[in-house]
């Protein structure tokens, strides 16, 4: 994979580009969601660092993705 050089991953819930970005601060991957309209640049560490998890943790995320839900306050 080279810069600017988007891979689309996608099933019947969601599409994502991927590719790998050159910044001041060193490579990052970018994941995109046209979808949902939103983008994050991950650092090595920070990719490293979704390895760590469980499948049960993205199972919590996918259950609220916007957060936690407003207790009315």
């Amino acid at each position: 994979m080279t810069d600017d050089e988007p891979v689309e991953l996608a099933n019947e819930y969601a599409t994502v580009h991927v590719r790998r970005v050159q910044t001041r601060n060193g490579v990052r991957l970018e994941i995109v969601s046209p979808q949902a309209g939103r983008a994050i640049r991950l650092c090595p560490l920070e990719l490293e660092a979704l390895t760590w998890q469980t499948h049960e943790t993205f199972s919590e995320f996918l259950r609220t993705p916007f957060g936690p839900e407003s207790d009315g306050e």
